[in-house]
């Protein structure tokens, strides 16, 4: 795999070439766009380009070869979930004492560092910086260059702190990326000591035409409805579980249906007692509320009379009528109401509880 194969965002994908070339990559950088658009894939492209052992060019830039032990071995972090999920089984099965001070790290080559968020809060915790604080000043064993990266924004306090102190100083040798969906998520001071690379949504009709490619079980259809839920990130569309988001969406509809009082308590009930307690549970629940705020957001666009942007394309007559029956203020209460469940959720709250809540406030 090379640069080429790397879908959108031409232009900012070349800048960051020229300055491979130019042997000016900045010692901080910061990719921003939405989840799934393919800031952390070409975070590792970029790893693999500065690092690899043969190197090759395309378009009279530098590419990576993606066969040499360097390029092979970086390229293994680039299954991201499958890598967090063998690092924290390995946690897991540490002596309680030891499991409390280890933190998620990733890194299947000595010289490029993955940091992902430390489960189960999925933040940045302290402990990740400082073992990059150690790690960074040391020459590369085997890399001309460095790399850590961060793959996501959600930082704590002291983290972030701590962090700065690294890009106030930075080695040389050494480069940090910062992947976030909006950079505004990251401190002022870290963002003015990095140079900011953004990454935008691919064109719906791109989309769909790399979807007929890359997954041909799919009817016309559903590629339409896919590439408008992904909202033009090709990583997203790929990955895309079209029947699980229908589930959540089914249920989504049952808890708004009731709040704007066209559904019975019964059914609601039905649907709200299945959300129990348990990881599984938590993944249920929050795929719930992503399709609930994904159906407000098009409620929102049709009263305001923007139905060509609206996602839920497949479900749009319904949706059209559903807009008519409540006010921009409802909308407004609803996505706070979710704010609020999704709130309760992390102190705990009874899952069912607070969608049952959700609803009634929403109805009285």
């Amino acid at each position: 795999m090379g640069f080429r194969d790397f879908l959108g965002n031409e232009g900012t994908v070349r800048h960051l070439r020229e300055g491979l070339a130019a042997g000016r990559l900045p010692h901080a950088l910061i990719l921003t766009g939405p989840r799934g658009v393919g800031k952390y894939t070409l975070a590792v492209m970029l790893a693999q380009a500065a690092n690899c052992l043969d190197p090759r060019e395309s378009d009279g830039l530098p590419d990576l070869c993606g066969v040499c032990s360097s390029c092979r071995r970086i390229g293994e972090a680039a299954d991201l979930d499958a890598r967090v999920a063998e690092a924290v089984a390995a946690r897991e099965e540490m002596r309680d004492a030891d499991k409390r001070d280890t933190r998620i790290l990733i890194q299947t080559h000595p010289d490029v560092l993955v940091i992902p968020p430390d489960p189960p809060q999925l933040l940045i915790k302290i402990g990740q910086v400082r073992f990059l604080m150690r790690e960074i000043y040391r020459l590369p064993a085997e890399a001309r260059r460095s790399m850590f990266i961060f793959t996501s924004a959600a930082f704590m306090k002291e983290a972030a702190n701590s962090l700065l102190k690294v890009l106030e100083e930075p080695p040389a040798h050494a480069s940090i990326f910062l992947l976030a969906e909006n950079s505004g998520e990251l401190l002022p001071t870290i963002r003015s000591r990095a140079g900011i690379f953004r990454l935008g949504a691919i064109p719906l009709d791109q989309l769909e035409c790399l979807l007929a490619e890359r997954r041909p079980e799919l009817k016309p259809a559903e590629r339409t409805l896919i590439a408008r839920l992904a909202e033009g990130a090709v990583g997203r569309a790929l990955g895309f579980d079209l029947a699980a988001w229908l589930a959540s969406r089914s249920d989504a509809l049952v808890l708004l249906r009731n709040s704007i009082g066209e559904g019975d308590y019964s059914s609601l009930f039905r649907v709200t007692e299945s959300y129990r307690a348990g990881a599984e549970g938590q993944e249920k629940t929050e795929a719930l509320l992503r399709a609930a705020a994904s159906l407000l957001e098009d409620l929102l666009l049709l009263k305001g009379g923007s139905p060509a942007l609206v996602r839920n394309v497949d479900l749009q007559k319904e949706l059209a009528s559903m807009a008519s029956a409540v006010s921009f203020d409802w909308i407004e209460a609803a996505a706070r109401g979710l704010r609020g469940v999704e709130s309760g959720l992390r102190r705990n709250l009874l899952r069912s509880l607070a969608l049952d809540s959700f609803a009634a406030q929403l109805s009285s």
